[in-house]
């Protein structure tokens, strides 16, 4: 443990909050450490940014809907191509009538 770390229970105390509340909001956040600052997303992280499921995001992907490239073997997704991709599908009148 880092030497400026905090055991949990002081942190818990700090806040103010029951230690297994707080145990709890820790496992619930679980492994979705996402980073906002990323510039090349990988598929299943473009896709939860855009709320689809990877098999939709690979279509896209396939399709060229949305660009992507290949780094090594990587295929990386760069985050300003969700957004391109949104506006295109703004601007072809997608979110018109509910269904």
């Amino acid at each position: 443990m880092p030497q400026h770390a905090l055991p949990l229970a002081q942190i818990a105390q700090l806040l103010d909050v029951p230690e297994d509340i707080l145990r709890a909001l820790i496992s619930a956040r679980g492994s979705d450490r996402s980073d906002t600052t990323l510039v090349g997303l990988t598929v299943a992280e473009a896709a939860r940014r855009l709320g689809i499921g990877r098999t939709k995001m690979y279509e896209y992907v396939s399709s060229g809907a949305i660009h992507s490239v290949k780094i090594g073997s990587l295929r990386r997704i760069p985050a300003e191509a969700v957004n391109d991709f949104l506006t295109r599908r703004l601007s072809a009148n997608d979110f018109g009538a509910a269904a």
